[in-house]
């Protein structure tokens, strides 16, 4: 699933490479990427725009036994959505030592005695390039 994420993130444009897709019983329900540039939006991050897809798709805001890969360890926003959405599982590829909601910066998870199971460095070395090939785009125009 991390493959669709990837992918997904590779549509992001002008936007930092970043993309989400939320699966439930082994079907994917949701995918985006980051349009936080594109729609002037500063909620426009992958993770949010997949959580409200699942939810209009599922027509409902508990997303319980839903997973959600994303190519980027999610910051505190999208952390704190995902834990009010009820997605059981995390997995994400890169992590984000500045901003890492889940592990690398602080854990959400510990201010809310939240059972989200979370595993990182998936796909790490994809996941790494898609940000630095992005940065290098950006720094060269």
């Amino acid at each position: 699933m991390m493959n669709l994420a990837i992918e997904e993130a590779k549509k992001s444009g002008m936007d930092i490479s970043i993309g989400a897709v939320i699966v439930k019983n082994g079907k994917v329900i949701a995918s985006r990427h980051n349009e936080k540039e594109l729609t002037n939006d500063v909620t426009g991050h992958a993770e949010i725009l997949a959580i409200r897809e699942a939810e209009r798709i599922l027509n409902n805001w508990r997303l319980d036994d839903c997973e959600l890969y994303v190519t980027l360890e999610p910051c505190p926003m999208c952390a704190w959505a995902i834990l009010q959405s009820r997605i059981k599982t995390v997995y994400f590829g890169s992590y984000d030592p500045n901003y890492g909601a889940f592990g690398s910066k602080f854990d959400l998870r510990k201010l809310t005695g939240n059972n989200t199971k979370v595993y990182g460095g998936i796909m790490e070395e994809e996941c790494d390039f898609l940000l630095k090939d992005y940065f290098d785009k950006m720094r060269n125009n």
